[in-house]
C-alpha cells in the first residue's frame, strides 16, 4: 500500500469516529429533551434520530442544529475518502 492510500484511509477513519461520536450525541439529545430512543437500536435508527433532531431544532430555534450537519457531513466524509482511496489503489 502506498503512502496516499494509508493517509486516506486514515482519513476515512477519523470521519468514521467523528460520525458515530455526533450520532451519539443526537441520541444523548433527544434522549434528554425527553424523546424516546433506544440506544440498543441507535444503528438501525440513527439517520431517523437525526430527521427527528432537525425537525425539533427547526421549531425551537428556526434553524438546524450543529449536530445534524455534523453527521451529514462525517459520513459523506467517510465515503468521499473511501472512494478517493479505492480510486488511488487503482481498484
Amino acid at each position: 500500500m502506498d503512502t496516499a492510500t494509508i493517509i486516506l484511509i486514515i482519513g476515512a477513519a477519523a470521519a468514521l469516529i467523528w460520525h458515530v461520536v455526533a450520532t451519539i450525541m443526537i441520541y444523548d439529545n433527544l434522549r434528554k429533551r425527553g424523546e424516546k430512543v433506544s440506544f440498543i437500536l441507535l444503528r438501525l435508527f440513527s439517520t431517523g434520530y437525526a430527521a427527528r433532531y432537525r425537525e425539533l431544532t427547526r421549531k425551537e430555534t428556526g434553524q438546524t442544529g450543529p449536530l445534524f450537519f455534523h453527521y451529514v457531513f462525517s459520513i459523506n466524509a467517510v465515503l468521499l475518502f473511501i472512494v478517493l482511496a479505492v480510486i488511488v489503489r487503482g481498484f
